[in-house]
């Protein structure tokens, strides 16, 4: 998917906290900008800092990342988040989960799932 792509609010609420830890994880440290970039450049289009931060700092209350600031260079400093092993083991479990319901969900979406019968190609509906 193009970082142009705008997912309904929704969806990405429902996976942006393992985003944020999947990111952290290939990335030793990073700040929140970076951490919004890489989300774009793998797809799940630009989030916003009202939506990050909060999200960040959750995921500090929770153990699964810890914090630094260190200074800017000529500008502001930088707060950097470092994904911990507590975090590390949500993501696993947290991703696994994911996938098997976003497994199951695309099966059932596609109308291969067991008592839905999929529309046959040879079915036609008789003109009335």
């Amino acid at each position: 998917m193009s970082s142009t792509t705008t997912w309904p609010g929704d969806w990405l609420r429902g996976v942006l906290e393992m985003a944020v830890l999947r990111v952290l994880a290939n990335e030793p440290s990073s700040y929140g900008y970076a951490i919004s970039v890489a989300l774009d450049r793998n797809g799940l289009g630009t989030v916003k800092g009202g939506t990050l931060y909060p999200l960040l700092a959750r995921l500090e209350q929770a153990a699964h990342v810890e914090t630094r600031w260190e200074a800017g260079d000529g500008g502001p400093g930088r707060k950097y988040y470092t994904i911990t092993d507590s975090g590390r083991s949500h993501l696993e479990s947290a991703a696994a989960s994911w996938c098997a319901f976003a497994e199951t969900t695309a099966t059932f979406l596609r109308a291969e799932a067991p008592g839905i019968p999929a529309p046959s190609p040879a079915t036609t509906v008789p003109a009335g």
